[in-house]
């Protein structure tokens, strides 16, 4: 039996970001109505058990506004995607209630202030993207200790700070990471050769120092580097011969799978 209770608290959140944000392009407005099923809406995809939302996609609808924090009510959500809008501010507090998630991406906004906190309490995370944005400040140590995590990209904002030494320790997981073009310092840690399964780290157009780590060789055969525009010491060594160059922007690269019969 579908609890009406729990489709009208799905239904009230998107009914007030409908309200609080600028739809130029009246997609959200033509299609989010009272009259018809949350689970019909435009973006919208629910899981078939408990007919939940599991899934927001509003990425290139030329959105713009603020991030309400009443999607944080939307308890079932596992997929969330805003990329592509022009979302400005911060990220709220309250997204972090959002337990489940698994896939977050926020890419190409006009987001800003400190990288948000709440994202390191998030237990199940495997992909996020913030590319593109104008977060300041250095990466919360708790990030890196979201266990589950695969794939981040981070570039193309304004974060500071150093790299924990043993980043691959706490993120064993890592296939993909992209810090690009930020304003981070100090040495790139030597223990990325622990990250046995990464096949893409794209530190370029930072303020790195030092000697490149002598054990890179260790890294996966596929592996994909792109460190220039830093201040390091030397160049790839013969033990780096395999790690070839390769551009990504903002598509992702992962696959998003949910089993909507115990959803």
């Amino acid at each position: 039996m579908i609890s009406v209770k729990n489709i009208t608290t799905d239904q009230s959140a998107l009914l007030m970001f409908k309200a609080l944000v600028i739809d130029f392009q009246n997609v959200l407005t033509n299609n989010w109505s009272i009259s018809y099923p949350v689970c019909s809406w435009v973006g919208i995809s629910c899981g078939s058990r408990h007919h939940r939302v599991r899934a927001l996609n509003l990425s290139y609808m030329g959105l713009q506004g603020t991030i309400p924090p009443h999607l944080g009510n939307l308890s079932f959500l596992v997929y969330l995607d805003m990329g592509n809008n022009s979302f400005h501010d911060h990220l709220p507090n309250e997204l972090g209630q959002l337990r489940r998630l698994i896939f977050i991406s926020f890419c190409n906004n006009k987001l800003s202030r400190s990288f948000p906190s709440w994202i390191s309490i998030l237990p199940k995370l495997q992909s996020l993207n913030l590319r593109n944005n104008s977060f300041t400040g250095p990466i919360p140590s708790s990030f890196y200790n979201i266990f589950s995590l695969k794939w981040f990209n981070l570039g193309f904002n304004s974060l500071s700070g150093s790299l924990p030494n043993d980043m691959c320790n706490r993120l064993p997981k890592l296939l993909e990471i992209y810090l690009h073009s930020n304003k981070l310092f100090g040495q790139i840690p030597s223990s990325l050769s622990q990250c046995t399964d990464l096949q893409s780290l794209w530190l370029a157009d930072n303020k790195f120092t030092g000697r490149l780590m002598e054990n890179i060789g260790n890294l996966s055969k596929r592996m994909t580097l792109h460190v220039d525009n830093n201040n390091l010491q030397d160049n790839l060594a013969p033990p780096v011969k395999h790690i070839h160059l390769h551009l990504h922007v903002c598509r992702i690269n992962f696959h998003f799978i949910f089993d909507a019969k115990n959803a």
